[in-house]
């Protein structure tokens, strides 16, 4: 599993194992019932504490993403893909509104807002 620490992103690692992990099971690259690295290798591979991995792993079991059993190690969870898709629609609507807002606030007027944002999903 390729996880990639990033320190000046501001984000916290263990925000980022989640997201990445996160991102690893809704496109598929793990599957239910894959193992994932035991924390302490997880830790050791990233040069992280323990506690960070351990972080990671519990919001991601709270979150239905994996499940840990204990002595065996954590797995991915049987998948809810349309609660999955609620969740990041979601998550991307919150986004947006307060982009939304600030733009209004700074004058931007729509059409500009729509090129900007066409601009950074197609990577330009």
């Amino acid at each position: 599993m390729k996880i990639i620490i990033s320190n000046s992103n501001g984000q916290p690692i263990y925000e980022q194992i989640v997201s990445q992990i996160k991102t690893m099971i809704i496109s598929g690259e793990l599957n239910e019932g894959d193992a994932l690295p035991s924390m302490r290798l997880l830790a050791k591979e990233l040069r992280i504490s323990v506690i960070t991995t351990k972080r990671a792993y519990e919001e991601l079991e709270r979150e239905g993403f994996i499940v840990s059993v204990t002595g065996k190690g954590s797995f991915v969870a049987s998948k809810n893909m349309e609660l999955i898709r609620e969740q990041q629609l979601k998550e991307i609507e919150n986004h947006m509104q307060a982009v939304s807002e600030l733009a209004f606030n700074c004058g931007i007027k729509l059409d500009e807002l729509i090129e900007m944002m066409t601009l950074i999903y197609e990577g330009e």
